[in-house]
């Protein structure tokens, strides 16, 4: 067949690909939305499953006997909890003496409740009555705990952020301030306990001392190294149109900084709410660590996790509620990100 006969094939027209979903184990990409909400129920519900199988399931640990009935053995009560072996010895000798043996079930140690006992415990040391010492009541150790914390807080973002700008926008600040920082922020803050006694008294002062001590010198260094992440051609554009020094600073630095800047502080709360607790073991007998402390002296471990999990809670949710209004005030952050 000649070239002239030969009749062209028309050209294979590949139909696009549609894309697929992205894999939940993908590297480098993000899951879905539905993959997100899923993980992050898991995050919760695998160790809370884990928690029940532990408290409810008699062969999965268990080393102890709650003691139900403590038939002829004088030194058992009911609600002790024994070791299984002590409690079989118990049952034989009262076997062999003709006695009535003690009964009773699979237990944990007393340091870990069951997940209802710690839901009964939230909501009796939320609903105690007006007039029951603070160290039985939840809701006023945690307010008086979140007024040391956001005090604390601040008084170290008044003084640690205007440091921290200006440490990133001149490097002759930076140069003076910085190497005393580096220093000062490997000192522990717990070590300054004694101290902030001596000097500031017995009272809620040492506490937001401690705080500030471990917060500040972090939160300048973190401030000053985001700072220094502006880009550099919004400064040459500003300096062309006569911007110099602070106006540089408080009208291009600080604006295009302030979206990270903002997400440094939420991060900074964190800290703050760690050095809550470690601050709250100095100084006068009040706050969400006194309770705690309390609760666990007198045994009343299902107490102690209620405060854990309220702490954890507020804490959470705060960071939520922050995050939500970092959206609506940045929202062109959201979008390029």
């Amino acid at each position: 067949m000649s070239d002239l006969t030969r009749v062209a094939s028309p050209p294979v027209v590949q139909k696009p690909r549609r894309p697929r979903a992205a894999s939940w184990c993908a590297v480098g990409k993000p899951p879905t939305a539905r993959a997100r909400l899923i993980l992050g129920v898991l995050s919760f519900a695998l160790p809370f499953a884990l928690w029940c199988v532990v408290s409810y399931v008699p062969f999965v640990w268990h080393p102890l006997i709650a003691i139900t009935d403590p038939g002829d053995v004088s030194y058992y009560e009911v609600g002790m909890r024994a070791p299984k072996d002590d409690f079989a010895d118990a049952v034989r000798t009262a076997i062999a003496a003709h006695q009535q043996p003690p009964k009773g079930v699979p237990a944990n140690p007393v340091y870990l409740p069951a997940p209802d006992e710690v839901a009964r415990a939230l909501w009796a040391a939320v609903s105690v009555p007006s007039g029951t010492p603070e160290e039985f009541r939840l809701s006023t150790s945690l307010w008086h705990s979140i007024q040391i914390m956001v005090w604390a807080f601040l008084i170290s973002s008044a003084i640690g952020v205007p440091l921290g700008i200006l440490s990133g926008a001149y490097s002759s600040i930076g140069r003076l301030t910085e190497p005393f920082v580096e220093f000062f922020r490997y000192l522990p803050a717990p070590a300054f306990g004694a101290l902030c006694v001596a000097i500031l008294g017995i009272y809620d002062a040492p506490k937001i001392a401690i705080i500030v001590i471990g917060t500040f010198f972090q939160q300048v260094l973190i401030i000053a190294a985001t700072t220094r992440r502006v880009d550099y051609a919004l400064l040459e554009a500003a300096q062309t149109l006569g911007a110099r020094n602070l106006r540089l600073v408080l009208k291009v630095v600080v604006p295009a900084a302030l979206p990270d800047l903002y997400k440094d502080q939420r991060i900074l709360l964190g800290w703050a709410w760690t050095y809550l607790i470690v601050a709250e073991l100095v100084g006068t007998s009040s706050g969400i660590t006194f309770f705690i402390t309390q609760q666990a002296r007198y045994l009343h471990f299902d107490n102690v996790y209620a405060a854990i999990l309220v702490l954890g809670i507020v804490g959470f949710g705060s960071d939520l509620v922050l995050a939500w209004l970092g959206r609506w005030l940045f929202p062109w952050k959201r979008i390029s990100a």
